[in-house]
């Protein structure tokens, strides 16, 4: 495992943690703090606020919650790496996708075998 994957996982735990135990805990501790006082209002427990954070994720970005993170940061990354791709030559750009194909699998097969088909249905 590269140092990169070792990095992208740990903060990947260190968010869902946060989505899952700080974000709700910290919703419910104002809610409580202010809505109760100030309207008269109910208060939450923990997993009443944590549906509160989901509700308004789903409401006001949009029910997909592979994206609830993104924040535009795909996009950026995307210009770039398109940018990036355009000021290499082509022989430059030919071994990067060849390298890319190797490290995740999608490119040409590395044992030089040809890859037979499916089945056809008769």
């Amino acid at each position: 495992m590269t140092k990169f994957r070792g990095r992208m996982i740990v903060v990947g735990i260190i968010c869902a943690f946060a989505a899952v135990v700080v974000f709700p805990l910290v919703t419910m501790l104002l809610w409580n703090a202010l809505v109760p006082s100030l309207f008269k209002g109910p208060s939450v427990s923990f997993a009443q606020a944590l549906g509160l954070l989901v509700l308004s994720h789903i409401l006001l970005r949009g029910g997909r919650p592979w994206h609830w993170g993104c924040g535009g940061r795909h996009e950026r990354w995307r210009k770039r790496f398109e940018e990036k791709l355009q000021s290499m030559s082509p022989e430059e750009r030919e071994r990067f996708r060849e390298a890319f194909g190797r490290r995740w699998g999608c490119g040409p097969d590395v044992s030089g075998e040809e890859k037979s088909p499916g089945r056809e249905s008769g």
